[in-house]
């Protein structure tokens, strides 16, 4: 294991790169999780009401790191580029900044509004899955880690139990498409840049979106009312982590089946999918136990070994990398991906958090 000096300096190097809305928000839960624990969701942040506790924001480092990206004059909360999905990997801290400024809550309120009434639904159904991209109904696994954990998150903020199990349900809705037979998850289904193959960071986008929803019913005030969707998160999850756990020692590849996939050509081991894959395998092996047991952290450990080899200690870049964004590279990623330096740090706190 490598040590927390280095951890910090490959999140340093994550913080320099970032600059796409979900980059930002993926960076700040990297902080977050591993500069302030107490405060994710991780580890019961919720006070004795059941309420979002307030935090001093200039002592929060992923709160300072991330307020000055929110936009607070705009149905989103970041520029999207296109996406509707990706803006919302920040709400989670746009709301915790507004416990104590209430701009940033309002705003966050209004990202959730235009994603539950403004962005495409799947099949035109307005109880079906959001879609991910603002002009057409296109669905990207990606979207599992930064709409669903906002729209449960809001939910605690708002004492909204049906926003609660609705994001749950976003995540159910999105594996009926994404993997109808359940297990590992296609990348992108619908209309624009569809991608039918099993990418290893699209899944575990899902994978550790799906957690993150989890955690938070679990850990919040609708526990007892959410046990239903709880159930069809840890199924959705552990197909996929039994997917991933199916694969060879080592580094996972960016894809994790030939299928639909340009293999040999466009397929390599690396560190992005495998280290998300990983964290959300300590993760549930804390949060579930008695689903995910031995075998979940044995197979975490093997990867998060695998990865500490790939990490320069004095740069902080972990490669090689998928490049983040063309996934049809056939080129590995050697300069630094910011989602994927920022997942290293997640597996070194998911690791930690584990003994704690």
């Amino acid at each position: 294991m490598v040590s927390p000096d280095v951890i910090a300096t490959v999140l340093q190097t994550a913080i320099s790169l970032a600059t796409h809305s979900w980059e930002n928000g993926t960076v700040a839960e990297a902080i977050l999780e591993w500069d302030t624990p107490s405060a994710s969701i991780w580890n019961a942040p919720f006070d004795e009401s059941g309420n979002i506790p307030t935090l001093d924001v200039s002592n929060t480092p992923a709160l300072s790191y991330i307020k000055p990206w929110i936009l607070t004059n705009s149905v989103t909360l970041m520029d999207g580029e296109g996406a509707s999905g990706d803006p919302a990997s920040v709400g989670t801290f746009a709301i915790m900044i507004g416990q104590s400024e209430k701009t940033y809550l309002d705003a966050a309120g209004r990202q959730v509004d235009h994603l539950l009434h403004d962005v495409p639904r799947w099949d035109n159904d307005p109880n079906g899955a959001i879609s991910h991209r603002e002009d057409k109904a296109v669905l990207w696994a990606d979207f599992t880690y930064m709409v669903p954990p906002t729209l449960a998150y809001y939910a605690i903020a708002t004492s909204d139990l049906e926003l609660a199990k609705q994001a749950a349900d976003q995540v159910v809705k999105y594996s009926e498409v994404l993997a109808p037979n359940g297990g590992l998850w296609q990348h992108i289904v619908g209309p624009e840049a569809q991608d039918l193959g099993k990418w290893s960071t699209g899944n575990a986008w899902a994978a550790a979106g799906a957690a993150r929803v989890l955690a938070t019913l679990r850990k919040s005030k609708f526990d007892a009312d959410t046990k239903a969707q709880q159930d069809q998160l840890i199924a959705i999850i552990k197909g996929i982590l039994d997917g991933a756990m199916a694969l060879p020692d080592g580094l996972l590849p960016n894809y994790l089946s030939t299928e639909n996939a340009n293999c040999p050509d466009e397929c390599f081991d690396e560190i992005s999918g495998t280290a998300l894959l990983a964290a959300t395998a300590f993760r549930m092996a804390k949060l579930g136990p008695e689903t995910f047991g031995e075998a979940y952290k044995t197979w975490a450990t093997g990867k998060r070994e695998a990865i500490d080899s790939h990490i320069d200690t004095t740069s902080g870049v972990v490669a090689p990398a998928v490049n983040p964004l063309n996934w049809h590279d056939s080129t590995p990623f050697t300069t630094g991906s910011p989602e994927g330096q920022a997942f290293v740090v997640l597996l070194a706190a998911a690791e930690r958090d584990l003994s704690s």
